[in-house]
């Protein structure tokens, strides 16, 4: 299960997407996310997934390895889908016991499920097709107005991508710890709640202190590289705009304009 989560990891593969300038993948899904949530009608959900699935194509990423990423957020998309279909008040659609089920439920949870799997899904092609250093430098970028309220960007960019990148390692050491754990006749699956939580203490304590080591690590290799921040740093690689980047910026605008008119006015 753990091995199934996509976000934060980086599949290699030569296709348009992954030439593209990270900044134009951090706008365009950021822009992406929020259309979802302007849509009034299910035919702007059908736009960003028909608009999604042909990124994913270009990508050239496998479809397998997208759903499988879902399989992570599966317990969440159950959840949130429960939650909405029997607490939401409106018309009665269905009654089993003392839950009633609400055409307003009904159209509630199936746009949060849409949303949230759209979501995911549109944030994993950004780290799928954008490598650590290109993404710090997309960050430093966007965020450089923030300079004037004296914001560290290069620090908040650096931090962030360090974040991502340590989501992958944090599970596969995770995903050994609980294996070698089990090996030792532990048990993380049956029990009530609170043995649960009791079962999980001797694989978070090994799990944070190799988090502190790795991150402690991590700290001295930047002090023996004499990091100091980002002022005055050049970039080896310094990002350009260019043709294609320019075009990929107006398919995202036509996207917007279109997904947004046809999900807020056209009526379904």
């Amino acid at each position: 299960m753990l091995r199934d989560i996509t976000l934060g990891q980086y599949y290699q593969a030569e296709s348009i997407i992954h030439k593209l300038d990270p900044r134009v993948k951090l706008g365009g899904t950021l822009l992406f996310i929020v259309s979802l949530f302007f849509f009034e009608n299910y035919l702007g959900y059908v736009i960003s997934a028909l608009f999604l699935a042909l990124v994913i194509k270009l990508s050239k990423v496998p479809f397998k390895f997208m759903v499988r990423g879902m399989r992570s957020i599966l317990m969440l998309l159950l959840i949130t889908v429960v939650f909405n279909l029997f607490l939401t008040p409106g018309t009665p659609l269905v009654s089993l016991w003392k839950l009633t089920i609400t055409v307003e439920g009904l159209n509630l949870a199936l746009t949060m499920a849409i949303r949230l799997v759209l979501l995911i899904i549109g944030s994993s092609i950004m780290t799928l097709t954008t490598t650590p250093n290109n993404l710090t430098d997309g960050m430093e970028k966007m965020m450089r107005p923030l300079r004037v309220f004296k914001v560290p960007v290069h620090e908040v960019a650096m931090m962030m991508s360090i974040a991502l990148r340590f989501i992958p390692i944090l599970l596969e050491e995770t995903d050994k710890i609980m294996k070698a754990q089990i090996a030792r006749g532990a048990d993380f699956e049956s029990g009530n709640l609170i043995n649960r939580a009791k079962a999980m203490v001797p694989l978070l304590v090994p799990l944070f202190i190799s988090a502190f080591r790795r991150a402690n690590d991590l700290a001295m290799a930047m002090e023996a590289r004499c990091y100091r921040g980002g002022d005055g740093r050049t970039k080896m690689k310094p990002l350009v705009y260019r043709k294609r980047d320019y075009l990929a910026y107006a398919v995202i605008a036509v996207y917007l304009i279109v997904s947004i008119t046809i999900g807020r006015i056209v009526w379904f």
